[in-house]
């Protein structure tokens, strides 16, 4: 029995998905901090157990153990308090996956300053507006050359950053060296008490949203949200107790948070790191074989891309469970990968706002392109745009249920953990998303009869095409069966007749060449595997898609024409 899981659920085993459903208990303490008490007890019960196996391109590998992280987050609170950071400051990092994120950010948690993870792919913009709306205090980056020049152009701009510290051997001048400050710090740090105390309710991290729409929104989440992750973890990923979980992706992404630490560490996984600066999928392969995880998650684009690679030859049998998240996964890539590797993928459905709200959890049977069932806890419904609840294969907006207050805040957070405080800094778009006590997340999708989910589309993203409504992840779907298509959006065009048409933009495999024969057989290929209505009446070929940082189509750029590279 896992000592650290079983004191925050009563219950950790079930034996159907209708068990779990009904009867999972998720225990919130009122002083609650994942640095104290999930970190530093492993580091005190089991000092040599791995809590992180990383490796990067060239093959290094290193693995820490949960003493080690303790050691190293107790020298780094003590430094981060020497450089004037105190409860409440907000601390910005742009740390890629070095081994620093896991230090820092538990560092930041035992001291109650507030993170802010940071994509490498931020641009002088970009910075300039999370640094001044967030009030910045301290900005610690890896020594990335670009993201360095990015930096120090827009310092001049960020009226609230007075420091700036660098974890590497690239070391601008006036720039802190912080692995060198935490390395002279005092090895000891004592969980503060009384007015220094840190509570579950205090404000830990803020992530911005992916900003498809409009410019990105300040996503609070107060120390609650590891025990959201639980689930997430234990019951979706199905991460194991001492065995090696992989998730891929950068640091700045909310998707580390829901794979590369909370839910992890608390079920006594080990996360695996591959470090890299450039995704490929040669090097992606190679970095499983060395890190040999027992659980694997990867946002659909990987296996996007894996799936047209040789994969013959190749031995996975090491995974034993595999999931994606962060965008729909589609029937197509789910069959080829499962052909190819024996590896059956599992989705699962939530935002930077949340923890997991649905997934193929592992007592499902798995319907390809499905979301899967709700998660415990949310009360997750199907909601018309006048707040009734749809039926069975009727489309609506996902909604959960916040049983602590009508609309959160700092003073009344949700009383379920994994659900955000709200939007910091934003009344107007925390009251848009929240109305009575429920959270509408702006993402349709319709259910079947047997409970499971359909996602559609954001809101916004919907097509309405001579009265037909048209989600476009079914028509990107169908694109993708065909072997010419690597990756597709699918967006609406202005039609003087219909309202709206479907278009298609579309970025080729290699070995395939923008045509007129090709916009027809693409054309045809859709018809045949969806509804007719459905076809994509427009086809562009470009070159690459424009994405957010953390990865996501920008269809509002596609429908204004900005953001793509023609072919």
């Amino acid at each position: 029995m896992n000592e650290i899981l079983s004191r925050y659920c009563p219950r950790v085993e079930f034996e159907s998905y209708e068990d779990f459903f009904e009867n999972y208990r998720c225990l919130v303490p009122e002083n609650f901090n994942f640095a104290y008490d999930v970190v530093d007890e492993w580091a005190r019960l089991a000092p040599d157990k791995p809590a992180l196996v990383w490796t990067d391109d060239s093959a290094v590998m290193k693995t820490y153990t949960f003493g080690d992280i303790k050691a190293q987050s107790d020298k780094a609170a003590n430094a981060l308090l020497s450089l004037g950071i105190g409860k409440g400051d907000v601390v910005m990092l742009i740390l890629k996956q070095r081994p620093d994120v896991w230090v820092l950010l538990i560092a930041l948690s035992k001291i109650g300053a507030v993170a802010i993870p940071g994509t490498y792919q931020l641009t002088q913009k970009d910075l300039v507006y999370r640094c001044n709306i967030a009030e910045v205090k301290l900005l610690i980056t890896a020594d990335d050359r670009e993201l360095l020049d990015n930096i120090r152009g827009a310092l001049p701009r960020c009226g609230g950053l007075k420091k700036v510290a660098v974890a590497g051997d690239t070391l601008p001048p006036d720039f802190i060296d912080i692995r060198k400050a935490i390395a002279g710090a005092e090895g000891h740090f004592t969980r503060p008490t009384g007015t220094g105390a840190v509570r579950t309710r205090d404000p830990m991290l803020i992530y911005f949203s992916s900003g498809t729409t409009g410019m990105p929104k300040m996503v609070l989440h107060n120390h609650s949200l590891p025990l959201g992750h639980i689930v997430t973890a234990k019951y979706w990923q199905c991460v194991e107790d001492g065995a090696v979980h992989l998730t891929q992706t950068d640091s700045g992404w909310a998707k580390f948070a829901w794979g590369k630490i909370y839910g992890q560490w608390i079920c006594g996984a080990a996360v695996g790191v591959y470090d890299t600066d450039k995704f490929t999928p040669q090097g992606m392969l190679d970095a499983l074989d060395r890190l040999r995880p027992r659980t694997f998650c990867a946002p659909a684009t990987i296996f996007r891309f894996l799936i047209k690679e040789d994969l013959s030859g190749r031995d996975f049998s090491y995974i034993k469970h595999t999931s994606v998240a962060g965008e729909p996964l589609s029937p197509e890539v789910y069959h080829r990968i499962k052909e190819m590797t024996g590896l059956e993928i599992r989705e699962g459905f939530g935002q930077s706002e949340t923890s997991v709200l649905a997934a193929a959890f592992k007592w499902l049977p798995v319907k390809p392109g499905s979301m899967g069932k709700p998660a415990p806890l949310f009360g997750l419904t199907l909601l018309d745009e006048e707040g009734a609840s749809c039926d069975d294969g009727i489309t609506g907006i996902i909604s959960a249920a916040n049983t602590g207050a009508d609309s959160p805040s700092l003073a009344t957070p949700p009383a379920i953990p994994g659900l955000f405080c709200g939007y910091w800094k934003d009344e107007a778009a925390t009251g848009k998303a929240w109305h009575g006590g429920i959270y509408r997340t702006g993402d349709m999708a319709w259910r079947d009869g047997d409970g499971y989910y359909w996602f559609v589309g954001r809101n916004d993203d919907i097509i309405k095409c001579s009265g037909y409504r048209i989600g476009p992840f079914e028509v990107e779907s169908a694109l993708m069966e065909h072997p010419a298509v690597l990756e597709c959006a699918v967006t609406a065009a202005p039609d003087p007749l219909r309202g709206q048409v479907v278009k298609a933009t579309v970025v080729l495999t290699r070995g395939f060449a923008p045509s007129e024969e090709l916009v027809h057989e693409l054309q045809n290929h859709v018809k045949r595997v969806t509804a007719p209505y459905k076809y994509p009446r427009l086809v562009e070929f470009v070159g690459e898609l424009p994405k957010t940082v953390s990865g996501k189509i920008q269809r509002n750029l596609i429908r204004q024409g900005q953001g793509h590279r023609p072919v």
